[in-house]
This record gives C-alpha cells, structure tokens and sequence, in this order.
C-alpha cells in the first residue's frame, strides 16, 4: 500500500511540472474532429407505404424496433386531449391479446414495448426478436380500445388537469405556447377540462383510423439480426397494415412576432415565485446552414451551467436554481426562449438581466474559451449518445423526416467544430432577440406589478388559458377598524377560542405524506408540547424510521439513517422563541403587522407580516378568519428559498377546528400531509422529545 502511495505523490509531482510549462495565456488548438463511421440503412418499403430502415449491430444479443409516424401536426380544436387519450391506450393489450395477457408476456420476456400517439416502441434479446416484432405489429394494426378503458384513461387525464390548474410553470407553458402560435395553431392549442370532456370514445376511434397507418410511417430496426431474415418477418406481420389517407390540410400560419418587446402577465396569488421567460418565434430547419451555429450560440447564451444567463441569475446574484435558453427546430414554426423561475421581489431585476445578456450576446463577441467549452459539450454528448441503439434510430428517422443530407450526422462534428466566433455572433442577432418578442410572467401580481412597470415596459393581462384581461385588482380596501391583532382575535375565535386554545397543552397528529416525484409515501407522527417542544418521526412500511426531528426546548437534532446532526443555532433560537402551540394568541402590536386585503386562489385574505429576525407571513381567509397559508424566505447554499405551508380541510377535534391538510413547498420539493388522527391532550409525554 506504501508503494503504491508513493508512486502515485511521484506521478502527481511529475504532471505538476509538466504542467507548469505549459503556456496557459494561449488557447489550446482544437484537435480534428473524431470521425464518426456511422452504418448506413438498408432501407425497404412495404406495399402499403411502410418504410423500413434496418441497421445490424452484433456488440450485443439484443434489438430494437422504433415505429415513427411522419404527420403533419394535428388541430384538435374542441376535442383538444383526444390524441392524448389515443397514445395512453395504445400498446395495452389487442383486439387478439387482453391487456393483462399482453403486459404479463412482454414482462416475461424481459422486453420493452410502449406506444403512443407519435409511434411506439419495442426491445428484446436476439432470441425473442420474431415474438416482439409480431407482438408490436399487433398493438399497432390492432390496439385494443374499449370504453371502459377509454373512460378510465379520461378520469386520468382530468385529474392530472386539475392538479396542474395551481402549477404555475404549467400556466407558463400553456399561455407561452398559446400567445406564440395562437390558440388555433397546433402548437397553440392547449387541452382543457372542457375539451376533454368533449371527447368521446367513437372520437378516439375516428382519429386512430384516420391518423394511424403505415404510408405516413418509418419503421428502424436496430440491433443483432440479419437483414434480410428480419425483413421477410416485417412483411409478414405489418404487410397486412391496410394503407390509410394522407392528411394532406394546410398547418396555418402562426402568429407574428409583436413589433416591440412587451411583457404578457398572468396573476397567480398563489405563486411563491415568478415564471419569467423571454419568447419569440423562429424558422430554423435541421437542415438550414445556421444550424450548427444556433447550437453552439445557445449552448454559450443559456444551453449549460456555464452560460452567460446562469453566471448571472444563479451564480452572481442567487435569483433561481438555473437560468437556461432554447432554440426549437421545426419544419413549419418554432420558438427562441430564455428564462428562469425567480423569487417575487427580483422578478423585475431579473427581466433587466436577461435582455441585458441577450444584448451582450449580440453586441459583443464571446470569449473563445466559451466556445471551445461548448463545442466539447457537444463533441462530448454526440460521441457518448452513439453507443445507444435509440440515437441511431434517431438519426435515420431524422435524416428522412427533415431531409437532411445523407452524411449529416458523419459530418455532423466537423460542422460543430467549424463554427466561429463569428458564426455564433451573425446567428444571435437573427435567431435570439430580446426588441421584437415579449416577456412571458406568470407570478404574483400584487408582489411584482409595481417593479415590472417601473421598467416602462408595455404590460397586457392574460388569464389561465391565454385570454385578454384588464390589469387585475391586485389589493382591495381593507375595512375600517380591521388591524393586525383584530385579526388574529378572528382567527382564535374561529378555530374554538382563547380559553380553549390555552386548555390544549399538546398535540399529536398521524398523517400520510406524500413527496412529489418520490415512488413511496410514508406516515409521519408529528407531537408538539407547549410551549416550543415538537418531534417528527418519519416511517416508511418495511423499513422503519428514515427521519426523525427533535426538539426539547433548549436544543434538538435531525436524525437520518441513522446519522443525528444537532440544530445550528440559528434554528434552536427560532424553535425557543415559539411561546405556544396557537402563536395568534401570544403575538403583541409591534410583532405583527396587516399589510394587505387581496386574493389568495379566490378568495380574500388578510396577510399579514411577522416581525423579527427572519420575516414571515401569514394569511388568513377574511372571512372565516382560517389560517390559509405561511410563507417564509431562508438562505441556503448561496440560494434565497421561500417555502409556503398551506392549510386546508379543517376538522373539529374536542371543539378545536385543526387543518387535516397540509402542503409544504420548499423550492422544488412538494410535501403534502394528510391527517388521518389528531389527538389533543393526550398520547404525548417528555420522553418523546428527548
């Protein structure tokens, strides 16, 4: 071990002098460009329009098949969500095979198949190629579609509407799209309750007869078979594919750009931050001779951790987890973007940020540095995506499907490689502007509305799904007599009253917690003592507890796998300042104060602003005098995070009304918590705490 400790101090000293004659005031010439042998296709077609596309590769016993159709984009109108229902059945089960029987046997044979409404997709061993090649032909020419899986499939799809209706990067994507395109282009259209609800089975069935055949579809086969065997079964399993129309209807024009920068805002109260994204539309084919260009411009602008946007909103100021760019490809319309989500109070900074790098960007020629990195990045990711059968598959589709030429992809880094400081500079002034296009801001109006047009900027108003409005009502009068204690005395009174509240001494509460993105969902045992005394014990099933958080009065700790980290002091000095379980009871004159009458998702709330080291917020429903909401702003690893608590389903418990929910947002984690038993006075002592 002495040796080999030795050997490598020894080598460390050698390179460290090797590299301390290097001149680094020169930059290192790019070597040439790896050359990249890519194996050409042998390409069929079936009577019936079916174009195949068969590439041998014996590295390992396994194949793909990739089945891509190539139509033109689809207006779904008022039956928006229809192709979205079609793609969610197809690939479960045949009018041959039971769903049940279909998924069972591709599990068996340890294989991959999906589908959706844009193709499907299969993999296998060598040895069970002819089985999933005829299993994926049936799905395809015989998807199973019945009603009552129809109806299931919509149920979904309306509650994964109605869990988007509060999600502001949803709104974001909806109105962006909508205000670019146009509602009535199929880049513009968005699907909705309504729309959804529009949509019948005989709908579904209508648009897989009419949108799903073989003429307008490429099927690439990847993978350790030969070529001609495997050519012979395609024909057998989809030479019966019966040949359908072409949609042949003219995809309309989108929208102009608008003729100055302006600024489309949608109020959502319950927004802790700001979507902000500068957007306007671009013509750029893969086959245009800026293409390289673009890449490598955006890749500098917005594309990478290192970018121009990224150093400035997130590195140098700490405004968001990351700032990123894009520039769409498309064979009729796409779109430049730039953005970042931003706390409240900097969504203006954060405008006057980003134009000022994308005028930077066109105006000053970048470091040659900044795009040798960026032409690496993309070296990099090309060289590695070639070692997956899908990228391959990729390739070949997009070589037809964007009439590209035949060595685009062999030539593909000899391009990248070739573009210049001057190339990337000619291409941002084309493709990223920051004069005819308009900001996209979904957040919360009665935080940001003021900054915003201090900017003299134009501002428009758009609801939810993209609809013209008149500048909202962002703070309402508040009532004469109403202060800041008045409303905590509405909020004790409401939840049971003062000489109730200070009867309760402690509280347990088991819940269910759900962790957004997260495959399992544990239970928790949340106890708390008066005056500041609290412990959370956090269960999964079968493997006990994962997190524990303790706190006796004078110190606590956090628990994980069984490493205990104490509270620093900063939090042990705001868990002691708690003086009781219902704090509306203990808040003095100068420790809080109203700040506002406005709308929290519909309805008026108090908000109200506690004072101290770190200031929070708390609102209550003007009308019931509920807690709604708590929202509070911390530093964290260079990062400013506000988290928000919400409260909800409010239940009596021995003449107490408890929220039963609760939604805890942190930045980007989403903790929900739903009580299934409160306990007051009762199955709490000292010792959990200790």
């Amino acid at each position: 071990m002495k040796t080999k400790l030795y050997t490598l101090l020894a080598f460390l000293s050698f390179t460290a002098s090797i590299t301390a004659q290097i001149d680094r005031s020169q930059q290192p010439k790019p070597g040439p460009a790896p050359k990249i042998s890519l194996e050409k296709p042998v390409k069929y077609e079936l009577k019936n329009g079916l174009k195949v596309l068969i590439v041998e590769n014996h590295k390992l016993p396994r194949v793909s098949y990739n089945l891509t159709i190539d139509r033109k984009p689809i207006i779904e109108g008022n039956k928006a969500g229809v192709t979205s229902l079609l793609g969610s059945m197809l690939g479960n089960g045949t009018t041959n095979i039971s769903k049940d029987d279909f998924n069972e046997e591709v599990d068996f044979l340890g294989a991959r198949l999906s589908f959706g409404f844009g193709g499907g997709f299969a993999s296998s061993l060598t040895k069970y190629n002819t089985r999933i090649l005829e299993l994926l032909a049936d799905a395809a020419m015989n998807p199973l579609l019945t009603e009552e899986e129809f109806e299931k499939e919509k149920e979904k799809l309306l509650e994964g509407l109605k869990s988007q209706a509060k999600s502001v990067d949803a709104v974001a994507g909806r109105v962006g799209g909508a205000l670019s395109y146009g509602v009535d282009h199929p880049y513009g259209e968005f699907v909705t309750e309504e729309t959804v609800n529009n949509v019948s089975f005989e709908d579904m069935q209508t648009y897989y007869n009419q949108y799903f055949n073989p003429n307008e579809t490429y099927l690439v086969v990847i993978g350790d078979v030969d070529t001609k065997a495997t050519y012979k079964l395609i024909k057998k399993y989809f030479g019966k594919w019966e040949k359908g129309e072409v949609n042949n209807s003219t995809v309309p024009e989108a929208k102009s750009n608008v003729d100055a920068l302006e600024i489309n805002f949608v109020d959502m109260p319950n927004a802790v931050q700001s979507n902000i994204s500068i957007t306007s539309n671009v013509k750029l084919k893969m086959s245009d001779p800026d293409y390289h260009a673009v890449l490598i411009a955006n890749k500098i602008l917005g594309g990478g951790f290192n970018s121009y946007l990224n150093m400035n909103l997130r590195e140098a100021n700490g405004w968001t987890y990351g700032a990123r760019s894009s520039v769409g490809t498309d064979k009729y319309i796409s779109r430049f973007s730039a953005g970042a989500a931003v706390r409240n109070a900097v969504t203006d900074s954060a405008v006057v940020e980003t134009i000022k790098e994308i005028k930077r960007f066109q105006t000053e020629p970048v470091e040659a540095s900044a795009l040798a990195n960026a032409k690496a990045k993309y070296v990099g990711d090309f060289v590695l995506a070639l070692e997956r059968p899908s990228t391959i598959a990729r390739y070949a589709v997009n070589t037809k499907i964007n009439e590209l030429p035949e060595d685009f992809y062999a030539t593909y880094l000899e391009k990248i490689n070739a573009v210049t400081i001057e190339d990337v500079q000619r291409v941002a002034n084309k493709y990223f502007t920051a004069d005819n296009a308009r900001f996209i801001i979904v957040g919360k109006g009665s935080e940001v509305v003021a900054n915003l047009e201090k900017l003299n900027i134009p501002i428009k108003y758009f609801d939810k799904y993209a609809n013209p409005v008149e500048k909202p009502e962002f703070s309402k009068p508040i009532p004469a007599g109403v202060t800041a204690l008045s409303v905590m005395n509405s909020y004790v009174e409401a939840v049971g009253g003062k000489e109730t509240l200070e009867a309760v001494k402690t509280i347990q509460v088991n819940t269910n917690v759900t962790i957004e993105g997260a495959p399992f969902k544990p239970t928790a045992v949340i106890k708390s003592m008066a005056p500041n005394k609290t412990s959370m014990e956090m269960s999964i099933a079968g493997m006990g507890t994962i997190v524990k958080q303790k706190f006796d009065g004078t110190s606590g700790y956090v628990e994980q796998q069984g490493m205990k980290q104490p509270m620093g002091e900063d939090e042990i000095a705001q868990q002691a300042s708690q003086k009781g379980l219902f704090p509306e009871l203990y808040y003095t004159a100068d420790e809080i104060e109203l700040i506002s009458l406005s709308d929290l998702d519909g309805t008026d709330v108090y908000k109200i602003k506690v004072k101290g080291n770190k200031e929070s917020f708390r609102y209550y429903d003007a009308t019931s005098g509920l807690l709604l909401r708590e929202e509070a702003t911390e530093e964290a690893q260079g990062q400013t995070i506000t988290s928000l608590k919400d409260f909800s389903n409010y239940k009596e418990v021995n003449g107490v009304l408890i929220p039963f929910g609760q939604k805890i947002t942190a930045g980007p984690q989403i903790l929900t918590f739903e009580a299934s038993e409160v306990l007051l006075n009762s199955g709490v002592t000292e010792e959990d705490f200790k």
